[in-house]
C-alpha cells in the first residue's frame, strides 16, 4: 500500500481515536464524583464561614431521603427546623460542584436566623448521595421537585418556599425554575450559576486546557448520554428554563468571577420576564460574594424576599 493511501486511511483514524481518548479523559475529569473526605477541611476562626460551620455541626437536624429503597438512586438531605415551629417560611439550598450540604452552612444559617426551616440536599453523586457521575443540575432539577413536595408535606399547604443555590447549585435552581412548580414556591435566589452546561464546559476547556468545543464536546455529550441518559445540548439549561420561569428571581454574581464568567449572569437575567433583580458584587470572585460583604449580602437577600414572600418582613 502506498504511503499516500496509508495516510488517507490512517490520519482520520488517528484523529478519531485521539478525539475519543481526549474526550474520555475530559469526561472523567469533569463528571466523575469526588470522594467524600474522611475528615472535612477545617474552617478557621478568621473565615467568614466559621460561625455558620460551627452552627451547622451543633444544630439539630433530620436526615431526609429520596428513593430510600434503591441504593443506586438514594439521595439524602438534611432538614433543620426553624426556631419557631409554627413558621411557614422554608428554603431549599443547592450546593456547588463537587461540594455537599455542609458547604452551604453559612447560607443556611442566614436563612435560619431569619426564621426559615432549611433543607440542604446532597445532590446526586455528591456527599452521601448515590451516583458515580455528576449531572451538573440537568437531572438534579427533577429531584428538587420531590424535595419541594416533601417540604409541603411537612409544613402544610400554606408554607412559603424559597429556592437558593450557589454555582452549580445556582444553575440547578435556575433549571428548576422552568418546571411546573407548586404555588408554595415564592422566589428563587441564584448566586454565580452558569447559563448552560455546554457554555460552562466550553469555557473551561478553552481556559484550562486550550481545547476547542469541537470535536470534543459532542463526544463528551455522547458519553454522558450513554452514562446518565441525557445529552449536553441546551434543550435543558439555565437559559432555556428561565424562558419559562414565572417566579421572582434574584441574580447574584461576583464582578471578578473567572470560573463562571460574569457575562453568564447577565445572559440569565435577560432570559426571564419574571420579576427580577441583579447584584454584581464588586471585587468578588467565584462563589465569594457573601464572603466579600456578608452584611450587604444579607440585607439584599432579605430585602428581595420581603417583596415576594408574604411571611417575610422587611428588615431595617
Amino acid at each position: 500500500m502506498k504511503l499516500k493511501k496509508v495516510l488517507q486511511i490512517g490520519a482520520p483514524l488517528a484523529f478519531s481515536t485521539g478525539t475519543a481518548v481526549v474526550s474520555a479523559i475530559l469526561y472523567q475529569y469533569a463528571f466523575k464524583r469526588a470522594d467524600v473526605p474522611a475528615q472535612p477541611p477545617r474552617i478557621t476562626a478568621d473565615s467568614p464561614y466559621y460561625v455558620g460551620d460551627q452552627w451547622y455541626q451543633q444544630v439539630a437536624k433530620e436526615k431526609w431521603q429520596l428513593n430510600p429503597s434503591d441504593p443506586e438512586q438514594q439521595i439524602q438531605g438534611f432538614y433543620i427546623p426553624a426556631k419557631d415551629p409554627d413558621s411557614k417560611k422554608a428554603v431549599i439550598i443547592s450546593h456547588g460542584y463537587k461540594g455537599e450540604a455542609r458547604n452551604m452552612a453559612g447560607s443556611a444559617k442566614l436563612f435560619w436566623d431569619d426564621g426559615y426551616h432549611v433543607l440542604m440536599p446532597d445532590n446526586r453523586s455528591h456527599g452521601g448521595s448515590a451516583g458515580k457521575y455528576i449531572n451538573f443540575g440537568l437531572l438534579d432539577r427533577l429531584d428538587y421537585l420531590d424535595w419541594i413536595n416533601k417540604m409541603i408535606a411537612r409544613l402544610g399547604p400554606d408554607c412559603e418556599i424559597v429556592l437558593y443555590g450557589i454555582s452549580m447549585g445556582g444553575a440547578t435552581v435556575m433549571m428548576v425554575s422552568g418546571e411546573e412548580l407548586p404555588s408554595q414556591v415564592k422566589a428563587i435566589i441564584e448566586d454565580c450559576g452558569y447559563s448552560s452546561v455546554t457554555e460552562e464546559l466550553t469555557y473551561q476547556m478553552r481556559v484550562q486546557f486550550h481545547l476547542p468545543k469541537w470535536p470534543f464536546l459532542p463526544v463528551v455529550s455522547g458519553i454522558n448520554r450513554i452514562t446518565l441518559g441525557i445529552s449536553l445540548n441546551d434543550s435543558v439549561s439555565s437559559i432555556s428554563q428561565l424562558h419559562k420561569n414565572t417566579r421572582p428571581i434574584f441574580f447574584i454574581h461576583g464582578a471578578e468571577d473567572t470560573y463562571v464568567p460574569t457575562y453568564m449572569c447577565i445572559d440569565c437575567f435577560n432570559a426571564t420576564d419574571a420579576p427580577k433583580d441583579m447584584w454584581i458584587v464588586p471585587h468578588a470572585t467565584h462563589a465569594s460574594s457573601y464572603a466579600t460583604d456578608p452584611g450587604e449580602y444579607t440585607r439584599r437577600v432579605q430585602r428581595f424576599l420581603a417583596k415576594y414572600v408574604p411571611a417575610e418582613k422587611e428588615r431595617d
